[in-house]
């Protein structure tokens, strides 16, 4: 039986993924959690589990300038936190360390028509202060992986489901409130949270280590979303072409309209992984979520 730590209480993607194992996978695994906000977790003991799992973190969730606090509480959580909670994993005899960065680690999504696909050699460049937060997380975690401690690190598109949090549930008030929404021909990468859980599970079960890429295995366009999550809801939505123009526009001064409808993926094939961990695809998955 592999015994799992997940330090951070409280998260969506940490609750989400003890309840899949717990209600799938209770014979193989043990999952504990500990409340990182308590200062007292630095004195608890992580011998004897297989693997933490880090989603312990601030999200992004700012727009423009951020203040100097501000800056200074996302390096403190998503950076100097993760790197003492793995040298203290690795000091305690655990196994492995799997850590939860972001594809903002990239940047912002690109503006409305200008594509933007990462590659195997696309490098780092973080837009703000967040994303800089996980690419120093990183490098401080990396360079302590070897054949006793072997890091993992994610690196998933939007990650949505029951219960998220970001931008998914502001498309969701869009889909179950209008009856009109802009048609603009764009693709983004997401991950469906029941397939992202899985891939932990995949990850820990096979001692992985190095850095991987998590996506459902097909590309979202945003309009056509909106409009699967209004069917799902029983709702029919229009949508509208001819306002691309003025989005392009507005995405020049208001960075939310690139966020919305701009472009994002990852290539495909650096998604694919041994074992199929991509058990919904988007329209069974949305489905799922609004149920």
């Amino acid at each position: 039986m592999k015994k799992i730590l997940i330090t951070g209480a409280g998260s969506y993607i940490g609750t989400s993924f003890e309840t899949y194992i717990k209600e799938n996978f209770s014979d193989g695994y043990l999952v504990d959690t500990v409340d990182m906000t308590d200062p007292s977790w630095r004195e608890k003991s992580f011998a004897g589990y297989d693997a933490v799992y880090h989603v312990a973190g601030i999200a992004h969730s700012d727009s423009g300038k951020i203040s100097p606090e501000k800056e200074k509480l996302y390096r403190s959580v998503n950076t100097d936190l993760t790197v003492e909670t793995a040298r203290k994993a690795k000091s305690d005899g655990v196994g492995q360390f799997v850590f939860m960065s972001s594809a903002i680690v990239y940047g912002e999504s690109g503006r409305i028509g200008k594509p933007k696909m990462i590659t195997p050699d696309t490098p780092t460049a973080p837009a703000n202060c967040y994303g800089d937060s996980k690419v120093q997380a990183e490098r401080g975690i990396l360079p302590l992986s070897d054949d006793g401690f072997r890091v993992c690190v994610l690196r998933p598109p939007m990650i949505y489901g029951k219960g998220s949090r970001g931008n998914f549930p502001q498309l969701e008030r869009f889909a179950k409130k209008l009856h009109f929404f802009p048609y603009v021909k764009n693709q983004r990468s997401m991950l469906y949270i029941g397939n992202l859980v899985e891939f932990v599970r995949l990850m820990i079960e096979n001692r992985e280590q190095g850095i991987f890429f998590p996506q459902n295995a097909e590309y979202s366009n945003t309009s056509e979303l909106v409009k699967t999550i209004a069917a799902a809801n029983g709702r029919k939505i229009r949508l509208v072409r001819g306002f691309g123009w003025l989005l392009r526009i507005m995405g020049l001064f208001i960075g939310a309209v690139n966020k919305a409808f701009g472009n994002l993926t990852y290539d495909q094939a650096m998604s694919e992984y041994e074992t199929e961990y991509r058990k919904y695809g988007l329209e069974e998955s949305i489905k799922e979520t609004e149920r």
